[in-house]
């Protein structure tokens, strides 16, 4: 089985910056596809970015802004957000889907604000 764990959740001013750190209990080496989706109230959970064969993609709302990568050392996802927005306010989710398993994995969830 695996755990994910989101951290770097918070409160930001637009135009800042924020850092999300998704934690996996087993090496992501084992992973074929790694991700962050957000979901805002009343909104379908939409695929933020991700990386397949080492190949990071982005949505179209995130590009130039975030950057997806991983540090296989500490078995860590993360993502870098910088300028934000109002509309990137959402709870992110880390998700993962290893080499192993039919299934992907989701983490809890950590809640991004962006307000002034």
């Amino acid at each position: 089985q695996v755990q994910l764990v989101e951290s770097g959740g918070g409160l930001v001013q637009p135009g800042g910056s924020l850092r999300l750190s998704c934690a996996a209990s087993s090496s992501i080496f084992s992973f074929y596809a790694v991700g962050w989706y957000r979901q805002a109230p009343g909104e379908q959970r939409e695929l933020v970015a991700g990386i397949t064969h080492s190949s990071p993609n982005y949505a179209d709302s995130v590009k130039g802004r975030f950057t997806i990568s991983r540090d296989n050392t500490k078995n860590t996802i993360y993502l870098q957000m910088n300028s934000l927005k109002p509309e990137d306010t959402a709870v992110y989710y880390c998700n993962a889907c290893p080499y192993s398993a039919y299934r992907c994995y989701w983490g809890q969830g950590t809640q991004v604000t962006v307000s002034s």
